[in-house]
């Protein structure tokens, strides 16, 4: 990759894969500043050979009514009621180098992915007295992957999700939950981007495979966060669970259980005077 595309890519993980704080209440219209993360995650889901990155990135939120970007998400949101709101999501996922993969050598390198697509959010409980609530959310993404000088779909993906969140769930210390549990479902295309194995690249150990479309197995995460003067931070831990996927006979699936993990701190210089409800 030459330097925009690592540049850009960074900021992706940075930016879909660490879960956003959960603080409540009213807050700034905007907010910059820098930060930084260590992550660890598998080349991919079943992967058994995991990355260590340690990354800069810049800190933008925007807490408009239409337009929302937050610590890690950019939604835009479509309509609201009381119970339901239907926004647009966007997310993604990082490139693997075949060579620096055992499982794929020889084969084409995976290029970075973007999803992008609507996002209806279910409230289903609320407790203002105990800071606590949960809601559904439904996503259905298109997804495209890039090179950086073309774009391609590669399918779709539905990721149903029921999140927890819990502000200063330990009384007294500002420390925030989110928990965050669902299944995955996809089509054949975006089954085969990841977990096919064609048979040009087939080999005695890596037969021949084709993936269908159906279950994509089960996610589950969770995530603390803290405010301390100018200073936000983040860690979570994330398990997908493979067992029963469409895809779990794929010779490139290494491991049914994968895990991935973040820190990250937040600093924040500059931010406005204006506030505005946060639903975060």
């Amino acid at each position: 990759m030459n330097g925009f595309s690592r540049v850009f890519v960074f900021l992706l993980m940075i930016f879909l894969l660490m879960p956003a704080a959960v603080f409540a209440g009213d807050r700034p219209l905007w907010e910059l500043g820098v930060g930084a993360a260590l992550l660890q995650m598998p080349d991919y889901r079943g992967s058994d050979e995991n990355k260590l990155y340690l990354l800069p990135y810049p800190y933008a939120v925007y807490r408009g009514e239409v337009l929302k970007i937050d610590e890690h998400r950019i939604t835009g949101r479509i309509f609201r009621t009381d119970q339901v709101t239907l926004d647009f999501s966007v997310f993604g996922s990082v490139p693997v180098n075949s060579k620096h993969n055992t499982a794929r050598e020889g084969m084409e390198d995976l290029d970075p992915t973007f999803e992008l697509g609507p996002a209806l959010k279910i409230k289903l409980w609320s407790a203002s007295q105990i800071q606590a609530k949960a809601d559904l959310t439904l996503p259905v993404r298109a997804v495209f992957s890039t090179d950086f000088s073309s774009v391609r779909h590669e399918g779709w993906v539905f990721s149903p999700r029921v999140n927890f969140t819990k502000d200063d769930v330990i009384p007294g210390t500002g420390l925030n939950l989110g928990v965050s549990a669902g299944p995955m479902f996809a089509d054949s295309g975006y089954h085969s981007y990841y977990y096919e194995v064609e048979p040009a690249y087939a080999t005695a150990t890596r037969p021949a495979y084709a993936a269908g479309g159906g279950y994509s197995g089960s996610t589950l995460t969770v995530g603390l966060s803290k405010a301390y003067r100018q200073f936000i931070f983040n860690a979570f831990v994330s398990a997908d669970f493979l067992q029963g996927a469409v895809f779990e006979d794929s010779p490139l699936v290494k491991r049914e259980t994968s895990v991935m993990s973040g820190f990250s701190v937040s600093w924040i210089f500059l931010k406005s005077e204006k506030q505005v409800k946060s639903e975060e």
